[in-house]
């Protein structure tokens, strides 16, 4: 249903999967299939996982999992009632997003264009081409990491100004390149070219199954590159850096439904979340900065 009807990406599927099969297991234990279970069942469920450490964010997505899970059931007449409208999720807090400074942001592609020029062999330069042309892709377009490794070679066929890109439940939007990305891909594209690889439909090929470069390579490499930028790499991910381009773009006069277009966010809501950093940040600079603080 996720991938015949909504349109699911691979990612969410592969993440309802592992929940499911989780919760069907610790059901299985107790003699019970999912149309069998009651709000106990839930609750049992839920208290084993606070009991193991789970945080409430994981809680919380697990049970959105059930709740659908069974609402489905239900439906379709697989049960006879739907025990999960009566349980409610762990409370949790809404923490603010972590946010990179301009200044962080231009260190970060500075040490990446710098790794380009002293790469030490070949391979050393193609991989840190590669690297440049990510993030100045990610920080360009605020793209999700999923949606970046993924993109097509045959959009970069041509110059342009902007792409379309296809994101979660299938939807498309429209997202824009600065000049500076788009000489960071024409450099990768070039240098790759010269390697005669075998044909690929991927903007950044790789031999997996998938035929794209794994986010997760990406985040690796992504956490190197801040640490030669003298950055705490625990602290920088890709999801960091489409933080960083909301934020920015807000701090600078943006409307917010253009950021929302942008990032793909079904729900204004979810971008709001920016605004309540921008808010952070102006309650801290009237205290610190206003004449009338003296304390």
């Amino acid at each position: 249903m996720l991938a015949a009807e909504r349109g699911a990406a691979r990612n969410t599927i592969e993440s309802y999967t592992r929940d499911l099969d989780d919760y069907t297991g610790f059901l299985g234990a107790k003699g019970l299939s999912a149309p069998q279970a009651g709000a106990g069942d839930i609750r049992a469920y839920l208290e084993q996982m606070s009991a193991a450490g789970f945080a409430a964010a994981t809680m919380a997505r697990r049970l959105s999992a059930l709740r659908q899970y069974h609402g489905f059931l239900y439906a379709e007449g697989l049960a006879e009632l739907d025990p999960s409208v009566s349980i409610e999720g762990p409370r949790q807090g809404r923490g603010l997003p972590k946010v990179l400074t301009l200044e962080d942001v231009d260190r970060l592609l500075r040490t990446s264009a710098e790794s380009i020029e002293s790469a030490g062999t070949p391979a050393a330069r193609l991989g840190a081409l590669r690297l440049h042309a990510l993030v100045e892709l990610l920080y360009a377009t605020g793209l999700r990491a999923s949606e970046l490794v993924a993109l097509p070679a045959a959009a970069f066929a041509r110059p342009r100004e902007g792409l379309i890109v296809r994101g979660k439940g299938n939807k498309e939007r429209l997202v824009l390149l600065t000049p500076s990305a788009l000489a960071a891909v024409g450099a990768w594209r070039e240098a790759w070219a010269q390697t005669k690889p075998a044909p690929s439909k991927y903007l950044f090929p790789a031999s997996g199954e998938a035929g794209f470069l794994a986010r997760q390579v990406f985040a690796r490499e992504l956490k190197r590159l801040a640490g030669a930028a003298g950055l705490k790499a625990e602290a920088l991910s890709p999801h960091v850096l489409r933080h960083a381009f909301a934020t920015h773009l807000l701090q600078n006069g943006a409307d917010l439904r253009i950021v929302q277009q942008l990032l793909g966010h079904a729900d204004i809501a979810t971008t709001q979340i920016y605004t309540h950093v921008l808010d952070e940040r102006a309650r801290a600079m009237v205290r610190d900065l206003h004449p009338l603080n003296d304390e």
